[in-house]
């Protein structure tokens, strides 16, 4: 009769290849009265599968309620955890069952209990916007201003989820919008990059100048790096500053040493949020790398124009990677035909890739230009590498256009020998430039770079219009061709 009985109740703990028990599958389910039979023959309310999952902590889960009730009526443990330390609580708090959060905590549920990253379940509660249950927890003695151990208040976790109820509610029992996470982040900031506009609108009046400063960065870089339009035009009209910069500590946990939000929505290529900042007022050269380079690099041509409108340098220096005799952005865009015109079109300094010390050939370099060949790359010896040589050929051939008379030193003759362009490149070397072209070129020195980038200077000049369009190199700009083609069709 023992061994019958041990051999039944042996059969109702066995589980499947993954690790179910019987009282598992019924709970899956939701078959309460399966679950009550095998718990009053002795099936474990307790016994959990290969993820340590217990029956309870999966009913609360899958929000089968009636079967939650039977567990814990039936002697489940509430405070069980599986292997990241997720107790039934923290499922009932995530899924919003207020009921069967009200019977954990009847049976002694732990709110203060942690999961492996030491998150409470009143935490879990604002992350998934969950109100009700959150002033359950509250009421129960819940610690509003709890910090998980990388400094994320239960306040910071509601800005995540942006149900403003959840903020609101935090507020009134004195949860403080000013204490920031170890990454420095307020809950402002959380708002902002999410993009949850109403909770951002909330957070603006009461946090204060002090903590945003102690922080080392603003809610605008946090709404730039999110992409946010609405909350960005928010922060502006509130009077956050578009060209405040990232503190040191926080820069230099970027590879890039970035500062400025402009610089964030560069670099994510956000046509929409670049446009904004820039109409606000953003300068383009706050960052240790230009934000025109970055887009020169990404190939964002809409960005570039955006940036040369706004009078960004199109004849900068980056010389941390390459000491360029020639200003920097050419390097990225030799491949690309249609930024290089871009460029150029927009004041780019062609006559500095014409400049190198092989030959004595420095008659472009004037004493302002101060670019000493010797000690940096010139031009002819940046295109002769391997991997770039096979560029150097319609390289060449494009600057051409955007020059006068200039010489070539015989390293670059050497290297422009090898491509079809070289027929074409030496008929114009050896023959005088045309008058018009020598006047558009004098006519582009005397309005200068940052001028001809920006459209509404060139609208008031009084040009006609197809002398302005001849100075601003209309010919040359394939830009403007496929977005207009792209729009017939």
């Amino acid at each position: 009769m023992y061994r019958k009985t041990a051999s039944y109740r042996l059969n109702l703990e066995e589980k499947t290849e993954n690790g179910e028990t019987a009282l598992i599958l019924a709970t899956q389910a939701g078959l309460v009265d399966n679950v009550r039979m095998l718990m009053e023959h002795g099936a474990s309310p307790d016994r959990t599968n290969d993820k340590n999952e217990s029956p309870l902590l999966l009913a609360v889960r899958m929000d089968l309620r009636e079967v939650a009730r039977a567990l814990i009526c039936g002697g489940a443990s509430v405070n069980q955890y599986c292997l990241k330390r997720w107790t039934a609580l923290h499922e009932a708090a995530k899924v919003g069952c207020t009921d069967v959060l009200k019977l954990l905590l009847m049976h002694g549920g732990n709110i203060s209990e942690t999961d492996q990253h030491g998150v409470t379940p009143m935490a879990v509660a604002a992350e998934y916007g969950q109100t009700d249950v959150l002033e359950i927890l509250i009421q129960s003695g819940g610690d509003v201003n709890a910090r998980a151990p990388n400094g994320d208040t239960v306040l910071y976790d509601a800005a995540g989820s942006g149900n403003p109820d959840c903020i609101n509610l935090l507020l009134q029992h004195g949860a403080n919008p000013n204490v920031a996470s170890l990454s420095s982040q307020l809950p402002i900031h959380r708002a902002a990059y999410e993009g949850h506009y109403l909770a951002l609108r909330i957070f603006i009046p009461i946090t204060t100048r002090r903590a945003l400063r102690l922080s080392g960065q603003s809610p605008i870089h946090s709404a730039a790096d999110g992409g946010h339009i609405q909350c960005l035009e928010l922060l502006v009209q509130k009077g956050f500053d578009v060209n405040a910069l990232l503190d040191s500590h926080i820069s230099e946990n970027y590879g890039d040493m970035r500062r400025s939000a402009l610089y964030f929505a560069v670099s994510n290529g956000d046509v929409t949020c670049t446009e904004m900042l820039l109409n606000a007022g953003a300068k383009t050269d706050l960052d240790p790398v230009s934000c025109l380079l970055v887009a020169v690099r990404a190939g964002r041509y809409e960005i570039v124009k955006l940036l040369l409108a706004k009078r960004a340098d199109v004849n900068c220096y980056f010389t941390a990677v390459n000491d360029t005799v020639f200003p920097t952005a050419l390097q990225y865009c030799l491949r690309d035909e249609i930024m290089m015109r871009l460029l150029l079109n927009n004041g780019y300094r062609a006559e500095m890739c014409f400049c190198c010390h092989h030959d004595s050939i420095l008659e472009t370099v004037t004493e302002e230009d101060d670019c000493h060949p010797a000690k940096k790359v010139p031009f002819c010896d940046f295109i002769s590498v391997s991997w770039l040589e096979h560029l150097a050929g319609r390289a060449v051939r494009i600057l051409l256009d955007y020059v006068s008379h200039v010489c070539i030193c015989s390293k670059l003759k050497t290297v422009l020998k090898k491509h079809k362009e070289w027929t074409e490149i030496s008929y114009i070397l050896g023959n005088p430039r045309s008058l018009r072209h020598l006047c558009r070129l004098a006519i582009r020195t005397q309005i200068t770079p940052r001028r001809l980038a920006d459209p509404h200077t060139m609208d008031s000049v009084l040009f006609p219009y197809r002398l302005k369009d001849y100075v601003m190199y209309r010919e040359h700009d394939l830009y403007d061709e496929i977005i207009c083609s792209n729009e017939s069709n």
